[in-house]
């Protein structure tokens, strides 16, 4: 008997597992933006160091789960099992990461909802009874990010203004049975939501109603309301996107304009830094909650979260067949 389920698509964790570190490390550009306080470490060179952009990116998340292990006072052999991913091809960056980590490695491709998706199955697994320290890690690089789904860079092709900027990062959160807190309380996993929506540059429109979607799920099968929260926060619908999932949200009888939000509109700063859209990619909630918005939550200036990563689950391939682009969000209630 399912006694963890809640109404269609929600998980109530009975023995709620406890994020007890996280680690952050970001881009150059990203650290020039208004969150650059909160983050472990920001790096001034793109490659890092490295051969390509794409081992860079899998040295970000090495480093991300790293530092989350060193600040909750542990080694990498104490963390029983890892939950990632990331944008590229054969989960690169993550797969890569995991090798030179050797942690037991579970793999997860959710486009840039993959953030939710592994801190949902890390608590699924601690909730469980199978392990006492899992960590859930996700990356991007806008660099390798656009040269799979986009352009060359050396091209230097103009932006559409509805097109959102990858952000290089890495997100990774240590879940683990503990009084401390803050605590993952629910998970609601989402459907695959298709707007007929085909282009590429205006991804916030193809996933907002996978956001609202879910959102709405969530409130429906646990009874609360957004006013229930102090904030409701998306991955990376970016400006328009953001519009859009309000919008749909009061058709659908939830009004949660004044405590709603998006990672990435949080991690740019619009004006200053040319970001069109916003920021987006598996690292933009990622680097967004396990920098600023857990250390908020630790501060206690955010008491109740709904952290929604929101994913185009599309590629190169099925776009230059002219398919649409199906999407799908996330969300998981993280508690004081």
């Amino acid at each position: 008997m399912a006694v963890k389920r809640l109404g269609a698509q929600t998980i109530k964790f009975l023995n709620p597992p406890a994020i007890i570190s996280t680690g952050s490390i970001v881009g150059p550009k990203e650290g020039q933006g208004p969150l650059a306080d909160y983050f472990d470490a920001i790096i001034q060179d793109d490659l890092y160091g490295q051969d390509s952009w794409e081992m860079a990116e899998s040295k970000l998340i090495r480093e991300a789960v790293t530092k989350a292990v060193d600040k909750a006072e542990l080694k990498i052999a104490d963390i029983e099992f890892m939950f990632g991913g990331d944008l590229l091809n054969q989960l690169m960056s993550s797969s890569f990461a995991a090798r030179d980590l050797q942690v037991p490695f579970l793999g997860l491709y959710g486009a840039c909802s993959t953030m939710t998706e592994s801190l949902s199955m890390a608590a699924m697994m601690i909730d469980g009874g199978f392990a006492d320290r899992v960590v859930a890690a996700t990356s991007s690089h806008f660099s390798s990010a656009e040269r799979q789904f986009r352009f060359p860079l050396e091209l230097g092709n103009q932006r559409a203004l509805t097109a959102s900027w990858t952000v290089t990062g890495s997100g990774a959160a240590i879940l683990s049975h503990s009084k401390g807190g803050p605590f993952v309380t629910h998970a609601t996993i989402g459907k695959i939501i298709d707007y007929g929506i085909i282009d590429a540059n205006n991804m916030g429109a193809a996933m907002a109603p996978a956001a609202a979607d879910t959102i709405c799920t969530h409130f429906d099968d646990t009874g609360l309301q957004p006013s229930d929260y102090d904030l409701i926060i998306t991955g990376d619908l970016g400006v328009y996107g953001k519009e859009i999932a309000v919008d749909l949200l009061n058709k659908k009888g939830y009004d949660a304009a004044a405590n709603f939000s998006d990672c990435g509109i949080e991690i740019f700063d619009q004006k200053k830094q040319d970001t069109h859209a916003g920021g987006s990619g598996c690292g933009c909630s990622a680097v967004v909650f396990c920098g600023y918005l857990y250390q908020e939550m630790q501060l206690k200036n955010i008491r109740r979260l709904l952290l929604v990563s929101t994913g185009a689950l599309f590629s190169p391939t099925s776009s230059q067949q002219g398919e649409s682009i199906p999407s799908i969000a996330h969300a998981v209630t993280i508690e004081i």
